[in-house]
C-alpha cells in the first residue's frame, strides 16, 4: 500500500464512524481556514528563513544556525500526539532520513506538544529523528503557519474526542500550525516549501528529496 493509499484508509476509517454533525465541524473548520488566506502569509521559496534555538524531547537545545553550519535543513511541522494523520506522515517520512543524512541534511519535526508527549511519539513509533518543542508555536508563527480552533471545534475535540490542547501544549491557546515541510539551505534562505490547511492531506517527500540532491 502506498503512502497516499494508507492516508485514504484512514480518512475513511476514522471519519466513516463518525456522525454528520461531528463531520460538519471538521470539514467547516478546514474549509474556513483554506479561505482566510493562511496560505498567502506562508514563507515561499525564496525567503530567509526565521532563526530559532529550540529544545528538543530531552530538552537538548538546537540552533538552527549550527546546524545550518553543518548543512541543509528539513523541518516538518507537527501537530500533535493525538492526530493519527501526523503520525502516519512522520512513520513515512523516517523512511527518507537516512538519505537526507547521507545528503549532509539535518532534519526535524517541530512541535507545541510538550516534551514528555513528543518523546512518546518518537518511542511509539521508533523515529530516527528529534521533535522540537515550539512553545506557544512562536516559530510556526514566524513561518505563518499558526492558526487558533474556532469554539466548535474546541468544544468537540474536548468534550467529544477527549483530546484537550491545554493538556498537550501547556498553555490555554488552542493553537495549532498548518502541516508543513521547508527545506533551508546554508544561507538560510528556503529552497522548497509546502504547506496545507487540510490536515488529511499530506504530499511524498520526492519534490523535497529532488531539492536537497540538487542542493
Amino acid at each position: 500500500m502506498t503512502f497516499q493509499e494508507k492516508l485514504a484508509s484512514l480518512v475513511e476509517r476514522i471519519e466513516g464512524k463518525m456522525p454528520d454533525s461531528y463531520l460538519k465541524i471538521m470539514h467547516g473548520a478546514t474549509q474556513d481556514l483554506m479561505d482566510s488566506g493562511i496560505q498567502d502569509k506562508v514563507l515561499k521559496v525564496g525567503d530567509r528563513a526565521p532563526e530559532f534555538v529550540l529544545a528538543d524531547q530531552n530538552g537538548n537545545k538546537v540552533s538552527s544556525r549550527e546546524v545550518l553550519a553543518k548543512g541543509p535543513l528539513v523541518l516538518t511541522f507537527y501537530r500533535g500526539v493525538w492526530c493519527p494523520y501526523c503520525n502516519t506522515d512522520l512513520a513515512n517520512i523516517k523512511k527518507y532520513v537516512p538519505e537526507m543524512q547521507e545528503l549532509g541534511a539535518a532534519f526535524f519535526s517541530v512541535s507545541p506538544e510538550l516534551p514528555q508527549m513528543l518523546d512518546n511519539i518518537i518511542k511509539t513509533h521508533r523515529l530516527n529523528f528529534d521533535i522540537l518543542h515550539d512553545d506557544r508555536n512562536a516559530l510556526a508563527d514566524q513561518f505563518g503557519l499558526k492558526f487558533y480552533y474556532p469554539e466548535d471545534l474546541k468544544a468537540l475535540y474536548r468534550d467529544q474526542f477527549n483530546i484537550d490542547l491545554e493538556v498537550q501544549q501547556g498553555n490555554d491557546e488552542w493553537a495549532l500550525p498548518m502541516p508543513a515541510r521547508f527545506v533551508i539551505d546554508q544561507s538560510g534562505i528556503i529552497r522548497y516549501a509546502e504547506s496545507e490547511p487540510d490536515y488529511r492531506r499530506r504530499p511524498d517527500p520526492d519534490d523535497l528529496m529532488e531539492v536537497l540532491r540538487k542542493l
